[in-house]
Order: structure tokens, then C-alpha cells, then sequence
């Protein structure tokens, strides 16, 4: 029944195999990749056609998990996966962001990469194996695919570099990075790291690129063994060269001119006249026959635009602002721009600006996770908004896209190795990063935005992080690297490779390329001058803040953490909870309890947060000993009175203990209900022994021996 082609490969100490033929057999590719005992089945599908009008590259890719894959049930009312989690989007984007530039401009049919994973082992994470899986699916389906590609995670772990280090082995690793590539170069990187040096991680992803090469090897033998007879693209139907002069001769000096135009919204609206210009001149009417459309045209002035702000560059040196290729675009960074929030600040760098707030929570506020990894709690979070007015545009509002989830992420990487440790800064952490204007690289903008409100909210940071945006410009053997690219320069260029980082060390590292592959060298100089950047906009940004401020603002919750035995919580919280939802009504405070007795009060005010502190060690404390509390008569017996010391502890005052003098009853002195001073003067088998006779009833003083005999 089935024709299976199977290839295997020892890859980093484990097993990595590629299936094909048993599973998913009407999809134009479909592999089973299978890494330690962690398994995804990926399958790609491309259309037959083009939809007419059609003038882009319909190309998705959907990762996502199944909880059986390690044996759980789903959370939540439904009992079923649902939307895509935030983890399943971003490993979507890294399988896409390799793949898409290796298609040839002229496929255009809708392309679908699905990766399911279907086994989780604990051990072996299952985004490199999804990734390899697409790239195998594809390069097996017979669609123009220029692949294949694969890709390798590093670590860093007691200064050696490590293949695919395995889950529990990353909490060890100060880096974490999945490069993706060619057997020619290297196409897209993803890191975060411990603020290591460029030349460092400059080592590590030519380390992963030489890691994966017997992969790319293995996707090759497999597809010798079984791939579909290639697609043959259709002929253009026209000369596309003698259109594209007849565009060229009609609007490049237009073209030309408006890329002229220092600003932005200015030059936008040239290039669109000269775009309408083209399409007047030269698409077809209604109801006349052409043998190319609209479309065309418009991606004939897209192709020359391109060639005018490349060859410019790469000729005089000169952008599209007037920059040289090193320049930073001139920044303003401010602080403290909202009155009521925790923490906010401003940050402007040419026409790209984002606004960034903090705010700070208590255990309460924590994310809860439940994925394949199981059910996690995380402390900081980073949100990244792209309304339409910051380019000046209308669209639809309210959607989260994978976009903005992204650059969130992105940022979040830059920022997370900075923060204080948990038990040192013990609040919940959230960043929203409003982009109210863009102009190139507001992910960049995010993460020193972000440094600075959180400094600005008393967020001890070890030091603050700034990033900035690389792009590349090669033709041949001839190239540029741009320096704080715009957003022209990015979709024209070759490169978007984002570096952010501290004045020591990069934090976090992104790169995509859109041509087939990057040199070790050009990856070289783009660090060198990248580290270029970064310390000066650090620089900037010390003219508004140069460390966090030396308390929180005072809209934010203070919080205090004490420690009480294990034993002792269920009185804490008492039957049904009904402790701590006393003290919390009573003293207005938020209270986190933690099963190793960790107990961390928040409240605005200090005082309720002192008022909380209090009667939980109330409850909590144990008789010392030596000292004197404040206790009330509880009951009178002949032999003497029972004192209570704290709530539910009491103690004995044996007759002898009451007065110095000798009484022949109890309620000569006591009567319930009387407040009374003590001194926990021993323990008996868990019996509080307790004296008044040596305690100064009216100072709460003890009474010295030469005092009492002299009484």
C-alpha cells in the first residue's frame, strides 16, 4: 500500500530521520521528521494557478501543537487547541522567513506549509525539526523551490558552543540561537543572549551553519530518492525586458526625483503619482486586450525604484535622507511623558517613534502558559502595537498579526536578560510599545523605548539596552550596510539584520535576508558597525536617563516579601480561605502565597502593606523564650491563669507567677478578660510558661533581680 522513502542520520547525538510515502500522500510533499522522540509531520500544497489580478506571493506557514503529543488534555472550557499560541506564531515566522526568498519571483501561486507535531519528548525541542520538515516537504513537491535549507539551534554553555543542546540543557546556556541557512550562506538568525561579544556571536552562527550542513545533505538524498517531477513556471507572454524600458523611459526621472524628497509622507506621494502615471500611460483599458495587466506595471516601477535607490547608494554612498551609510538618524529620547502610569518614555529617532509604557503588578498579574512544555507562569511581558496612523494610513484595528507579535517578541529578547532577578524585584512586568510614528525599524525604537520606561519606573536594570537596524545593498561583488535603515531601504534592500544590546555585550540578535545567502564578511562588518550604532544611541538616550531611578513611582504597588514555615500556611489561609480573604479586606493589600511559604504583600501604601505583615506573623510567630508580649486573660484556674499571647497561643501564669507577693487565689488580681503583660519564661512539652511578676505591668518593662528583691 505505501512506497516509503526513509533517510536517518546520527545529527548532535540523536537520531534524526525524514519519512515520506506513509503519511499524508494527496499533499504535494509530506514528511515525517522525527528527532529523538520528538515528531512533526510537515506537508506543503501549492495551488495550480494564479487568481486573476493577482500580484504577490500567497506563501503561509502554520506551526502548530496538538497536546497529545505529550500526552495532555487541553485547559480551558472547550477541551480543544483553538487560536494559535503566541509560541506557535513565532515558530511559524521562523520557518517562513527562511524559505520565502528562495522562491523565484515569477511563482506566484498559493503556496500552504503546514507542520503539525504530532510526538514532544521533553528533551528535543520541535522547531528545528519543523523547519527542516518544510524544507524537505518542499524540496520533494516539485514546486520552484531554490532550497533545500535547514537549520540547527546553538547554545552557549561553560564558554563551548553546543549543537542542539536539549531543553533542560538550555536553563544552563547564556545563549539561545536558531540559525537558518543554505549550503552557500546564511539566510536568517534568532537569538537572545547574555550580553556576549559580536566576535562571539559571529563564532556561534557560523558554528550552527556548519552544523546542519549534513542535514541540507540528507534533504538532498532524499529528494534523489523520491521527489515529484518539477513544476515548469509559464512563459510571461510578452517581452517583460521592452515593457520595463518603456516604464523606465516614462517615469525614472520621476522616480528619481522623488527619492530626492527628504521626507517621508512628501516622497510617498511623489512615488505614487509617478506609479499612477506608468499605470495611465501603459495598463490596459477596459475592454482592451494586453497580454500583461495592471499588476505588471506596478511591479515594473517597484523593480525600477529598486534599482534607483540601490545603485545610488552603492555609487555615491548617498540614502534616500541624505545619510551616509554610518549615520544615525538624529534621536530624542524623554522620560516620564505620562503623568499617572508606572513608568513611560518617548523615543524618537527620524520619523519612527514609539511611545512605551510600564507597568508594574504583583504575582496576581503573572501570564499563565499551558503548552507541550506544561503550565508556566511568566513575570515580564512586552506587547508591540503598529496602529495604521503611524505610516499615515487606514486599517482594520483590534487584530494582534503575527507581525506585531514578532517584533513584541524581538524586543522582549533584548530586554529580558537585563531585569533583576525575581527574588530581588518580585512584581510582574508588562511593556506596551505604542508606534506612533514608523519610518524603519520600530522594533528597534521598542527595545530603547522600553529600557527607558522601565528605568524611569524604578526598575533596577543591570544596564540599559539599546538596538538598531542594519540593512545591506549588493549587487555582484559590490555591497553597502547601511546604518539605521528606513523603511524604504528595507524593502528594497537585502538584509534586515537588527542588533540590540548593552554598552558590554549583544542581548538579542535578528537577521532575514531576501537574496540567497550572506557572506561571514558582510555579517562581519554589519556587527562591527552595528556596535557602532548602538553605543551611540545609548549615548542619547543618557541625556534623559542614565540608570533606573532610585525608587518606584509612587503609582506603583510596593511589595514586601517575608518567609513563614511551610507548616504554618494553611493557617494563613484558613478553612476555605477564609484568613486571607480577612486580611485582604481589612488592610486593602494583595497578598501571594507560594508553597515554600513565601509570602509577598503589595499595596500602594506602606502602611496597609505594615498592617498585613503584622497579623500574618501574628499568626505565624512561635513563643521565644525571653520575651515579653501583650496577652489577654482567657481563663481563670486554681492553680493559675491562661494568657493569651497571639492568636490561638496560649500560655500558663502558674499562681506563683502573678504578683511578687504571695496570693492565695487567682482572682484576688485576675478576672477575664484583663490585659496583661508576660514574659514566656519556658516551654514545657509544647506548655508556654508564662510570668507576670517579672514584667513592669504599667512600662511592659522587665523588672530587674535587685529591683524584685528589693520589692
Amino acid at each position: 500500500m505505501f512506497t516509503i522513502t526513509k533517510k536517518t542520520m546520527n545529527w548532535a547525538g540523536k537520531e534524526l530521520s525524514l519519512e515520506t510515502g506513509r503519511v499524508a500522500r494527496q499533499a504535494d510533499g509530506a514528511v515525517m521528521v522525527t528527532y529523538g522522540e520528538t515528531t512533526v509531520l510537515v506537508t506543503s500544497v501549492a495551488a495550480r494557478g494564479i487568481k486573476p489580478g493577482q500580484d504577490f506571493f500567497p506563501l503561509s506557514v502554520h506551526y502548530q501543537e496538538k497536546f497529545y503529543a505529550a500526552g495532555k488534555i487541553p485547559g480551558g472550557f472547550f477541551k480543544r487547541e483553538a487560536r494559535p499560541s503566541e509560541r506557535e506564531t513565532l515558530i511559524s515566522r521562523l520557518i517562513d522567513r527562511p524559505i520565502r526568498p528562495l522562491f523565484p519571483k515569477e511563482f506566484l501561486n498559493e503556496t500552504q506549509i503546514l507542520a503539525t507535531v504530532l510526538s514532544f519528548d521533553q528533551e528535543n525541542e520541535s522547531d528545528i525539526a519543523a523547519m527542516v520538515g518544510a524544507s524537505a516537504a518542499l524540496t520533494i513537491s516539485g514546486v520552484p523551490f531554490m532550497g533545500p535549507i535547514a537549520g540547527a539551534r546553538v547554545g552557549y554553555i561553560d564558554g563551548e558552543f553546543v549543537l542542539n543542546p536539549t531543553i533542560p540543557q538550555m536553563a544552563e546556556s547564556k545563549l539561545d540561537l536558531v540559525v537558518a541557512g543554505t549550503k552557500e550562506g546564511v539566510l536568517m538568525v534568532e537569538s537572545e543572549a547574555s550580553e556576549l561579544p559580536e566576535d562571539i556571536m559571529l563564532d556561534a552562527v557560523m558554528f550552527g551553519w556548519r552544523g546542519f550542513q549534513p542535514v541540507i545533505d540528507m534533504i538532498i538524498e532524499l529528494a534523489e530518492a523520491c521527489a515529484k517531477e518539477p513544476w515548469i513556471l509559464p512563459e510571461a507572454g510578452f517581452d517583460k525586458k521592452a515593457l520595463e524600458q518603456q516604464v523606465r523611459d516614462l517615469v525614472a526621472a520621476d522616480f528619481k526625483a522623488a527619492y530626492g524628497i527628504r521626507v517621508k509622507q512628501d516622497r510617498v506621494a511623489a512615488l505614487s503619482e509617478a506609479r499612477a502615471k506608468a499605470v495611465e500611460a501603459l495598463a490596459p483599458k477596459e475592454g482592451e486586450d494586453k497580454p500583461y495587466t495592471q499588476q505588471t506595471i506596478e511591479a515594473l516601477c517597484k523593480s525600477i525604484e529598486s534599482d534607483i535607490v540601490r545603485n545610488d547608494i552603492l555609487d555615491t554612498g548617498g540614502r534616500i535622507d541624505g545619510r551616509d551609510t554610518k549615520t544615525v538618524r538624529p534621536i530624542l529620547a524623554q522620560v516620564g511623558v505620562l503623568p499617572r502610569v508606572h513608568g513611560s518614555a518617548l523615543f524618537t529617532r527620524g520619523e519612527t517613534q514609539a511611545m512605551v509604557v510600564a507597568t508594574l503588578g504583583t504575582g496576581d498579574d503573572e501570564q499563565m502558559i499551558d503548552g507541550l512544555h506544561g503550565v508556566s507562569k511568566q513575570a515580564f511581558m512586552l506587547h508591540y502595537n503598529f496602529p495604521p496612523y503611524s505610516v499615515g494610513e487606514t486599517g482594520r484595528i483590534g487584530f494582534t498579526g503575527r507581525r506585531e507579535i514578532g517584533h513584541g517578541k524581538l524586543a522582549w529578547r533584548a530586554i529580558h536578560p537585563l531585569l533583576p532577578e525575581p527574588e530581588k524585584f518580585p512584581y510582574t512586568i508588562r511593556l506596551v510599545s505604542e508606534i506612533t510614528e514608523s519610518n524603519g525599524s520600530s522594533s528597534m525604537a521598542t527595545v530603547c523605548g522600553s529600557s527607558l520606561a522601565l528605568m524611569d519606573a524604578g526598575v533596577p536594570m543591570a544596564k540599559p539596552v539599546a538596538g538598531i537596524a542594519m540593512g545591506l545593498i549588493k549587487e555582484g561583488e559590490k555591497f553597502a550596510v547601511l546604518s539605521d535603515i528606513l523603511g524604504d531601504e528595507d524593502h528594497l534592500g537585502d538584509m534586515d539584520f537588527k542588533v540590540a544590546g548593552t554598552q558590554d555585550g549583544i542581548t538579542s540578535l535578528q537577521m532575514d535576508i531576501k537574496i540567497t545567502s550572506i557572506t561571514e564578511e558582510i555579517m562581519k562588518i554589519a556587527l562591527k558597525q552595528a556596535q557602532e550604532g548602538r553605543i551611540h544611541i545609548l549615548g542619547e538616550m543618557a541625556k534623559a536617563l542614565t540608570g533606573a531611578r532610585d525608587s518606584l513611582n509612587e503609582n506603583a504597588p510596593q511589595i514586601v516579601t517575608i518567609q513563614i514555615p511551610k507548616e504554618k500556611i494553611r493557617e494563613v489561609i484558613g478553612s476555605g480561605g477564609s484568613v486571607i480573604r480577612e486580611i485582604v479586606e481589612k488592610t486593602g493589600t494583595k497578598i501571594d502565597i507560594e508553597d515554600d511559604g513565601t509570602i509577598k504583600v503589595a499595596a500602594v501604601g506602606h502602611d496597609a502593606i505594615q498592617k498585613a505583615i503584622d497579623w500574618i506573623k501574628g499568626i505565624t510567630a512561635e513563643p521565644e523564650v525571653g520575651v515579653i508580649y501583650d496577652g489577654t486573660v482567657v481563663k481563670i484556674v486554681e492553680f493559675g491563669a491562661f494568657v493569651n499571647i497571639m492568636p490561638k497561643t496560649d500560655g500558663l501564669v502558674h499562681i506563683s507567677e502573678i504578683a511578687p507577693r504571695r496570693i492565695k487565689t487567682v482572682d484576688e488580681v485576675l478576672k477575664e478578660g484583663d490585659k496583661v503583660k508576660v514574659k514566656c519564661i519556658g516551654m514545657d512539652r509544647g506548655k508556654i510558661k508564662l510570668s507576670m511578676k517579672v514584667v513592669d505591668q504599667q512600662t511592659g518593662e522587665e523588672i530587674v533581680q535587685e529591683k524584685r528583691e528589693a520589692g
